[in-house]
């Protein structure tokens, strides 16, 4: 059996730098095809004829912070795309014309986040948006013509967390928190919100239960909902009778993602995710095109775009062990084109596949998880190493988000290093019913880490890793997680790599962005709250910064100073503490970073110093650091004697 070593390295540009192309979608009149892609080193969005791909041109200018989201509007006059400023989260919405290339900021405003509250099949110039520039709590609604820019105040709002609009982009519903943790839902007749909620949910439901949507004619409002049950199933509900129809559920799993009509807005498909996506469909044509595309490609796959008259898609496929592909389907003729390949320089490389499985937690949870393993390292596939190897615990952010299955380009760096990766969905994650979120209610620090210890000692005792060599990584509530998991169990982990985790859950709640006020009662309810004598002794019990002095094992620690959600004083804290209590850690600071990295040069540079901070720490392989460094912005701010290679190499 070959050792990882005898595989060739996979370069981290591979991995983290720029896609040859990505985010490919169809214009709703099926004329244009975009995508965003390198201009300059930076992605942009790019357009063609959909009957001439080669003939491509840029259609905006990027220089330093990449565009990552980019849409087209029902008239398809235009491209819209979103960016905010250095990783501020300040969403502006720009709008680009196809015919003269005019670039237009259509929310020019300072300190603002745009959100879309309602979009039309019908109403294809207009959409509706949540603007908080004249309270930053609060999202006023507008009417925005596309093509114009012209606003039109629609609701100032002063209490409410949401809207939600129908076809008309007639304001039908608004949301609130109540005292309780859940969420009030109002009706909105003539332009007045109602005294009175039409519906409520506690705080046990307030992850899992939302509206989903209208139908075009307004008479349907779909519901994924787990009130009175445990996942949450997917109802259609008459807007003038309230009765309520099932139309989806399983046992193990939240109703997902859903495939609607395109002119009539029902629901045609519906999505359970639990270990991996499985697709049922309501409507037979639908059926039949899932079908056909599940018979052709390998791996997972969904659609992205879709034309107007539905007969074209954009349809993504991830193998897995291959890099995705985009492919142009043509329902009619039974066709599909490739579009075009995201990363083509890792065709050959040696990706591993990701094993989907689960772990019993200690007081009896299902914990759903993914593991990947070194090359060479699993000869007969079963999914277990031939012999224990060192494991990243990889935590996954949020923490009421979730780890899934597919292509993972930290999976696979690492493994190719020669380290097993496992993700654990632990308790608190989403999709997997609510009894699985309640479950971490106030449990920071205390059985939320459980699970996490419950799978490392899972790993040792199947002979997937090695005891003395297992390290903890994770961004967000996954930094936390690290920072937690050196602290409050010194002994488990080798070393640990953060990224922008808070280290005092005290200061996190009273720095949050002001447009998360409205929800801040689910944080107290589900953390504890800093305003009562108890909740303010469980944050502080929880916080990794009050036991910093227990941290013995090497630490990396990497935050944005634009951070809105964890701010930079988090990182300062724990690292003051540490470097008072005389304690080893490399700290790496980007100016113009946020919450993550969107600067591919920033993300290689990070992982530069993982990979190589990790082989320091349990002995896998590594890309030299090289001048990795150069085209970045990172600071090492501490530490740097403490990575493989890092001394001396400039910043």
């Amino acid at each position: 059996m070959p050792a990882a070593d005898s595989f060739p390295i996979i370069p981290r540009d591979a991995l983290f730098g720029n896609p040859t192309r990505a985010q490919g979608k169809i214009s709703p009149d099926a004329k244009w095809l975009s995508w965003l892609a390198p201009h300059e080193g930076v992605l942009n969005i790019w357009l063609a004829p959909a009957h001439d791909p080669d003939k491509a041109r840029v259609m905006t200018k990027a220089t330093a912070r990449p565009i990552r989201q980019h849409f087209w509007p029902g008239d398809a006059k235009s491209l819209l795309y979103v960016q905010d400023k250095d990783g501020d989260e300040n969403f502006l919405l720009y709008r680009i014309d196809l015919e003269t290339g005019e670039q237009t900021t259509l929310t020019p405003f300072e300190n603002t986040r745009v959100q879309v509250v309602g979009a039309s099949e019908t109403i294809k110039d207009r959409i509706l948006v949540g603007l908080n520039n004249r309270d930053p709590q609060f999202h006023d609604v507008y009417l925005l013509d596309l093509n114009t820019g012209a606003l039109t105040l629609f609701y100032e709002n002063n209490s409410f967390a949401g809207f939600m609009a129908d076809d008309t982009l007639t304001l039908r519903m608004a949301m609130r928190q109540n005292e309780a943790g859940g969420t009030d839902y109002f009706r909105v007749t003539e332009g007045e919100v109602e005294d009175e909620p039409f519906e409520t949910t506690a705080m046990e439901d307030s992850l899992t239960t939302g509206p989903a949507g209208y139908t075009t004619d307004g008479s349907l409002l779909y519901w994924l909902d787990s009130r009175g049950r445990n996942t949450a199933a997917l109802y259609a509900q008459d807007t003038a009778t309230g009765d309520r129809t099932l139309i989806a559920e399983d046992d193990k799993a939240d109703i997902g993602g859903t495939i609607r009509h395109q002119q009539t807005g029902e629901v045609q498909a519906y999505s359970v995710d639990y270990l991996t996506t499985q697709w049922t469909a309501i409507d037979p044509a639908i059926g039949a095109a899932l079908d056909w595309l599940g018979g052709r490609l390998e791996g997972d796959f969904g659609i992205s775009s879709r034309t107007d008259d539905d007969r074209t898609w954009i349809v993504w496929n991830d193998p897995l062990t291959a890099p995705s592909a985009t492919y142009i389907f043509d329902r009619d003729a039974e066709t599909l084109t490739a579009f075009y390949v995201s990363r083509p320089e890792l065709e050959g490389s040696p990706l591993q596949p990701m094993h989907p499985l689960e772990i019993a937690s200690r007081d009896g949870l299902t914990l759903p998880s993914y593991l990947t393993l070194p090359p060479g390292s699993d000869d007969d596939g079963d999914g277990r190493p031939e012999n224990p190897v060192p494991m990243v615990l990889l935590v996954h952010g949020g923490p009421w988000a979730r780890d899934s299955y597919g292509f993972n380009a930290a999976h696979q760096m690492l493994a190719n290093r020669g380290y097993a990766l496992l993700s654990v969905n632990f308790r608190g994650s989403t999709g997997f019913g609510k009894d699985f979120i309640n479950a971490s209610n106030k449990q920071w620090g205390l059985k939320m880490h459980d699970d996490l210890i419950d799978a490392v000692e899972w790993a040792i005792e199947e002979g997937i890793a090695a005891r003395d060599k297992v390290a903890i990584m994770g961004g967000s509530y996954g930094g936390y997680a690290t920072l937690a998991g050196l602290a409050f169990t010194p002994d488990v982990f080798a070393c640990g790599v953060d990224i922008v985790g808070p280290s005092n859950l005290e200061t996190l709640l009273s720095t949050i962005p002001p447009y998360w006020a409205p929800m801040v009662k689910i944080f107290h309810e589900r953390m504890g709250n800093p305003d009562t004598e108890e909740g303010l002794a469980l944050l502080k019990a929880a916080s990794p910064l009050y036991k910093a002095d227990r941290i013995t094992k090497p630490l990396l620690i990497a935050q944005g100073a634009n951070d809105p959600r964890v701010k930079q004083a988090e990182s300062d804290q724990i690292v003051g503490a540490m470097k008072e209590a005389g304690i080893p850690v490399t700290y790496v600071l980007y100016p113009d970073e946020g919450h993550g990295f969107a600067r591919p040069e920033n993300s290689i540079a990070f992982f530069a110093l993982a990979e190589n901070f990790l082989a320091q720490c349990l002995g896998g392989r590594a890309e030299p650091l090289g001048d990795v460094l150069k085209p970045s912005t990172a600071e090492i701010v501490e530490g740097e004697g403490y990575v493989k290679g890092l001394a001396g190499v400039p910043g």
